[in-house]
């Protein structure tokens, strides 16, 4: 269906791609990886004609219709959710779009003197909105949306209200309705809560054409995709599989590429050898002549690529007493809307709580009533004498101050540490050579995350509260956190909709539902075994 051949790209004074080909053929489901800036995005746009390679071909083939779903979802202002999905899907949307203006002139009383223009006009728009099955389309896209977790108020009111990550998911639910030959997904799982990646997992387990997708969510691409294509130092490379057996294969090659490595770099050592020794003797002349000419010719193995991997260790946690944070009797609401009500919970020393519940059960308030950051109504919220907190909220992003560099950011916050053991800190949170001179307002979401958690863990807290720590990281920092806090013995009060994170890391859930709270000991694997359900809100 789809197939680059030999492309050539170069971005600036970067090579993006070098000869590099791949195919994607229909009902394959493709997980494309790769570090952060190695190319994945130039390699959608070029599929998609939005770029050119400066070398070689990208075909596709006649009559396949491409959907492509990027991070970039532009002004959606004035439409519904529902007609904003809708306009997706060809010209039945044209055909909605013109039955809402005649009936918008339908109800207009200086519309009547024509009236009878108008409604056969609509007769005729309507007959043609039934032939291109326009209802059962209208059904589909909120069968969608509603998947996507929308609430039918949501669905038909202004998309230009809508905040950021909810317009994300109207431009991905456009593409799953339209449902093309081929599906482009730019990191689809971003933005989402856990039922709506479940949804989405199952949508696309479904869906018969080829799929090429990035995300940074591993559990999601290990049951999706069946084949990883590599972008690395400019090649494309394919591995059969699952994200997980693409590790698997790739350590495996890297091995044996290493051993194959330093096996040549021996025969090259005892030959060099050989010739520096009797290059001056005329008796071994023809010798070291025939050996410099085998020199010339072979070809040289490279030792495999390193990924760039630092692992951070936490110094250890002042040790606190054995009551953490005690929630007693807790009442919250915001308006008429109430959270909790006589809400008692208790978190004890060494604890790892994640926080489950579907979007508006409070998770988030859980985290900043337990933080200080939200005061309750009425009830108590006490922390232990010795706890010392460090809390991560998505608008702490938002704080770091825009003109100071990474550097500085982290010297203004530890200026007794010393350059050395802070330059390192930068490297185990991705930010190494020139990356450390980045100013913060140029940083983008996931680069400000690795700053923030740097900050809040060189000098360790012993009760972490989190709230959603992972969002904008990539897959390899995420692994890099959780082996972290695997070490860390301190406590910690999380909420993550990445289920390998939640896995690696708890020990105890707490689950929030419109019944009231359901803890449960062990962590989100026992939990999922003993409801049955990866999520709340999947519970029938």
């Amino acid at each position: 269906m789809i197939r680059l051949e030999n492309i050539g790209k170069q971005n600036g004074r970067q090579l993006v791609f070098i000869e590099a080909s791949a195919t994607l053929q229909k009902g394959e489901k493709i997980g494309l990886v790769g570090p952060n800036g190695a190319g994945k995005t130039t390699l959608f746009r070029m599929i998609t004609g939005q770029e050119q390679p400066d070398e070689g071909q990208v075909q596709v083939d006649r009559g396949v219709t491409i959907g492509y779903f990027s991070q970039d979802v532009g002004d959606m202002a004035g439409h519904s959710a529902v007609a904003e999905v809708m306009n997706g899907a060809g010209p039945v949307s044209d055909v909605a779009a013109e039955m809402a203006e005649l009936e918008a002139a339908m109800a207009n009383p200086d519309q009547a003197y024509r009236m009878d223009e108008i409604i056969e006009k609509y007769g005729e728009a309507q007959h043609r909105f039934e032939e291109l099955d326009g209802y059962a389309l209208d059904g589909r896209a909120r069968e969608v949306l509603d998947g996507l977790g929308f609430s039918q108020e949501m669905m038909d009111g202004d998309v230009g209200k809508l905040s950021g990550g909810w317009k994300m998911r109207v431009a991905l639910a456009r593409i799953l309705l339209m449902r093309p030959d081929a599906m482009l997904l730019d990191e689809p799982s971003n933005h989402l809560d856990l039922e709506s990646l479940i949804w989405l997992e199952q949508f696309l387990k479904g869906y018969d054409g080829a799929l090429l997708m990035t995300s940074h969510d591993r559990e999601f691409m290990n049951r999706i995709v069946n084949k990883i294509v590599e972008i690395d130092a400019g090649s494309l490379t394919a591995y059969s599989g699952n994200y997980e057996f693409y590790q698997q294969q790739r350590a495996i090659a890297d091995k044996q590429q290493q051993a194959q490595f330093e096996r040549q770099q021996a025969m090259l050592a005892k030959e060099i050898a050989f010739i520096e020794r009797f290059k001056a003797r005329a008796s071994h002349a023809a010798q070291v002549q025939s050996r410099v000419k085998k020199l010339d010719k072979i070809d040289r193995v490279e030792p495999p690529k390193r990924r760039q991997v630092v692992n951070f260790e936490f110094q250890p946690a002042p040790r606190c007493g054995e009551d953490v944070v005690t929630l007693k009797n807790v009442h919250k609401a915001y308006g008429s809307r109430t959270i909790y009500e006589g809400l008692d919970f208790q978190v004890r020393r060494r604890e790892r709580w994640c926080i489950m519940g579907v979007n508006g059960a409070g998770k988030s308030t859980l985290l900043k009533l337990v933080a200080g950051a939200s005061d309750p109504d009425t009830g108590t919220v006490a922390r232990g004498p010795s706890v010392k907190m460090g809390y991560f909220a998505q608008h702490a992003m938002e704080l770091l101050e825009g003109e100071r560099t990474v550097f500085q950011t982290l010297e203004d916050n530890f200026p007794q540490a010393g350059q050395a053991p802070l330059r390192a800190l930068a490297g185990c949170f991705g930010f190494s050579g020139d990356e450390i001179e980045k100013k913060c307002r140029v940083l983008s979401g996931g680069e400000k995350a690795r700053l923030v958690m740097a900050l809040m863990l060189f000098d360790p807290p012993n009760l972490l509260v989190l709230d959603e720590p992972t969002n904008h990281l990539d897959i390899t920092t995420k692994q890099m956190l959780i082996e972290a806090l695997s070490q860390y013995e301190g406590t910690m009060l999380f909420v993550s909709h990445d289920r390998h994170f939640l896995a690696a890391l708890s020990n105890r859930v707490l689950e929030l539902t419109p019944e009231g709270i359901h803890t449960y000991g062990g962590g989100y694997t026992e939990y999922v075994e003993r409801t049955g359900q990866e999520a709340p809100g999947l519970r029938s």
